[in-house]
């Protein structure tokens, strides 16, 4: 499989065309495309969360608890003092970084659910919902940083079906197959579980024409 290095190194540079050639097209502005960049990179390595103790897992817990920490000032900002709001904070990132992340690396496999297609549009959804309900953002911006870590999570799976092929051996290694797959076919539990959750985005989405449009847009520009 693909290292840590060549996942990060691959989708910054794909991250970094995709940034430009938006801003480039007017689908967002110069400062706009930086999130577009850094949410390609992060879903390059994001579904290595399930390896254990490799550096994409540290490092993803250290990035996850960044958003954590800002969604619960937030929400506690209006409910708490500054000094038990900064406390609140500090236990916020310590759980979302060690306890989180612990718990994760104990009941995850790696090659499991989180390398499916059904992980990326989780994680992407997850994304535009973030975007739209907690940072405010328009829908079709929304829309877009949730399309660009779904796309970054994609290309991982595809760098790791690519160095499942032996071209000089002309043979197939034993981990062909398990990462661009749809969903978890060992866990089918693991699998609905993840489908509803991910049903369950519906109502914090913002509407869909404006995704529509800005695929369409997209897809224009390679033609």
């Amino acid at each position: 499989m693909a290292d840590f290095r060549t996942h990060l190194g691959v989708a910054a540079t794909l991250g970094a065309v995709v940034a430009h050639g938006g801003w480039q097209a007017g689908l967002w502005g110069m400062a706009e495309g930086l999130p577009i960049l850094a949410l390609v990179t992060f879903g390059g390595i994001l579904p290595d969360i399930d390896a254990d103790r490799s550096r994409a897992i540290r490092l993803i817990f250290n990035l996850l608890a960044i958003p954590a920490v800002v969604a619960g000032a937030l929400w506690l900002q209006g409910r708490l003092e500054p000094g038990p709001l900064l406390v609140a904070c500090g236990g916020i990132y310590l759980g979302v970084r060690y306890l989180a992340g612990a718990l994760f690396g104990r009941f995850t496999v790696h090659r499991g659910i989180w390398h499916s297609l059904l992980a990326a549009l989780l994680c992407g959804l997850t994304a535009t919902a973030l975007s739209h309900r907690l940072f405010l953002l328009p829908d079709r911006l929304a829309w877009a940083h949730g399309a660009a870590l779904a796309l970054g999570f994609v290309i991982h799976l595809l760098l790791d079906e690519l160095y499942s092929v032996d071209l000089t051996g002309a043979r197939l290694k034993r981990s062909f197959g398990t990462a661009l797959k749809p969903f978890d076919w060992r866990e089918p539990g693991n699998s609905l579980a993840m489908l509803a959750v991910t049903a369950s985005l519906s109502p914090w989405l913002p509407p869909w024409e404006p995704l529509l449009a800005l695929l369409a847009q997209g897809s224009a520009l390679w033609r």
